[in-house]
């Protein structure tokens, strides 16, 4: 099916203008990037981007025992002291 899609992709590009196939080819060049991006970047990198996208003043808001009493914060159970 993935051989029927990308020949039917290739005949509509194939009509197209020379600077129209440029544009197309410059879309799906961009998008098998992104992808690969996506797939192979290591879990830290993710994080760390997705991190410092959150304000500093939220972080001074998040628990600082939250390995103690995360049963606290998940479950609602008595909170434990340090």
């Amino acid at each position: 099916m993935q051989t029927e899609i990308a020949e039917t992709i290739f005949e509509k590009v194939k009509a197209l203008p020379s600077a129209e196939q440029r544009e197309v080819l410059k879309i799906v060049e961009d998008r098998v990037s992104a992808h690969v991006d996506r797939t192979t970047r290591p879990i830290w990198e993710v994080l760390t981007e997705m991190s410092s996208e959150i304000p500093e003043e939220m972080w001074a808001e998040l628990p600082t025992d939250g390995s103690i009493n995360h049963d606290h914060y998940l479950y609602g159970a008595p909170k434990k002291k340090l």
